[in-house]
């Protein structure tokens, strides 16, 4: 495991790479006491065919968009609202009822509590809340950047969201949306 508490997957050897390393190490003595190192690398664990445990829904082939990505609502769409509410919701000046922060989960973790914090919100009554996805490790990468928006695309969550757009920078700038969730109809 990673310091920053990430797994990282360890990848075989090449041909190529092990050929380098046998030139390298060709003429060196071992200390003493020591036996000399096996010739051949022990062989790689076979992969496990043990599924991901939580998978969310878009992150695999297996199940598709209807619509192609430049089809899909994106940030600050204002198709279903009325201009002033657009505008409100994308300046921020909505009231921001609850707030998610997803920093630190994995994808699986983080499509759980988005699904179930849209669903619980939107079930109480709440219009506007924040999701705080981070900026990401490096500028322009974060994976749950990325993927917040596709997911709240998902018939599953659309059906609840009228809107969302980038926050504020008070609010996390780019690294957090503003999501107007419909209201409840009884």
């Amino acid at each position: 495991m990673a310091d920053d508490g990430r797994v990282r997957r360890l990848r075989s050897v090449t041909a190529e790479e092990l050929r380098v390393w046998r030139a390298v190490v060709r003429d060196a003595v071992p200390l003493d006491g020591r036996p000399p190192p096996e010739d051949e690398a022990p062989p790689a664990p076979a992969p496990s065919a043990k599924p991901d445990p939580i998978a969310p829904p878009s992150a695999g082939p297996a199940r598709a968009f209807r619509q192609t990505p430049a089809d899909l609502p994106g940030h600050g769409d204002s198709s279903g609202l009325d201009r002033a509410t657009a505008t409100r919701l994308r300046r921020g000046r909505l009231p921001v009822e609850a707030k998610l922060d997803l920093h630190g989960l994995t994808q699986g973790a983080a499509y759980a509590a988005l699904s179930d914090f849209v669903t619980r919100s939107q079930g109480v009554g709440k219009r506007c809340v924040l999701v705080v996805t981070g900026k990401g490790l490096r500028e322009g990468t974060g994976v749950l950047r990325a993927m917040v928006p596709r997911w709240l695309n998902e018939p599953a969550l659309r059906r609840l969201v009228l809107g969302f757009s980038h926050a504020r920078p008070k609010d996390g700038g780019e690294g957090a949306l503003y999501v107007l969730l419909k209201r409840q109809r009884t």
